[in-house]
C-alpha cells in the first residue's frame, strides 16, 4: 500500500511547491494546450485548496466516496468549462470559487456526515465555477481538447494528493490523524475567507 502511495504523494508534493498566486486567473505566459490547461489549476491557491480539499472529503467519507466525489468534480468542472468556452457569462465566479474553499474546508473541519448524493451534489455546483474560470480563461490559439485534458489532469492529480493525505493523515491515529485533518480543513476555510474577502 506504501508503494502504491508514493508515486502520487511525491507529484502531488511536486504541484506544491510550484509557485502559486491567490488567484490562478491571471491569463499571462505563453499557452501550449496541455501544459496551459494543466497549470491553470495548480497556479491558484484557491483551485489548489478546493480541489485537494475535495480528496480529503473523499477520504473521511471513504467507500464509494473516493472516487464518486472526484467524479463528480471533474465532471461538473467540464461542463462548467464548456459553458465557459461557450463565452455564456455565469455570475459571481470568483465570488463561487472562493466560497468552495470556505464551504469545503468547514465540512472537512466538521468531519460533517451527510448522504453521498448530496455532498456530490455540492461538490458538483462548486465545480461548475472552477471549469467556468478554467474555459472563460482560455486562450484563442490553442486547442480546446488539449487544454481541457491539461486542466482535467491537473484536477485529478490535486484529488489524488487530498486522498493521500488524508490516507498519510490517518496513519498517524485514529485520533490524531482525525485531529490533524481536521485542522487542515479549518486552515483551508480560514485561508478561503481572505480569498473571499478579496473576490468581493
Amino acid at each position: 500500500m506504501t508503494r502504491k502511495l508514493a508515486i502520487p504523494s511525491l507529484i502531488a508534493a511536486a504541484l506544491m511547491l510550484l509557485p502559486i498566486t491567490a488567484s490562478a486567473h491571471t491569463g499571462a505566459g505563453d499557452p501550449s494546450g496541455i501544459a496551459h490547461g494543466f497549470l491553470h489549476p495548480v497556479s491558484g491557491l484557491d483551485h489548489i485548496l478546493a480541489m485537494v480539499m475535495v480528496g480529503v472529503l473523499a477520504w473521511q467519507l471513504g467507500g464509494r466516496a473516493l472516487w464518486l466525489l472526484p467524479a463528480s468534480f471533474v465532471a461538473s468542472m467540464c461542463l462548467g468549462g464548456a459553458i465557459g468556452v461557450a463565452g455564456i457569462q455565469l455570475p459571481f465566479v470568483e465570488i463561487g470559487i472562493a466560497v468552495s474553499v470556505v464551504v469545503l474546508g468547514a465540512v472537512v473541519a466538521g468531519a460533517m456526515r451527510a448522504p453521498l448524493a448530496a455532498v456530490m451534489g455540492l461538490v458538483g455546483l462548486f465545480a461548475i465555477f472552477h471549469g467556468h474560470a478554467h474555459g472563460s480563461e482560455m486562450p484563442e490559439n490553442i486547442s480546446g481538447l488539449a487544454y481541457a485534458m491539461g486542466f482535467i489532469a491537473a484536477t485529478a492529480l490535486l484529488h489524488v494528493a487530498g486522498i493521500c493525505a488524508g490516507v498519510a493523515l490517518g496513519r498517524a491515529g485514529d485520533r490524531y490523524g482525525a485531529m490533524i485533518v481536521r485542522a487542515a480543513g479549518a486552515a483551508s476555510a480560514v485561508a478561503g475567507v481572505g480569498i473571499l474577502v478579496s473576490a468581493i
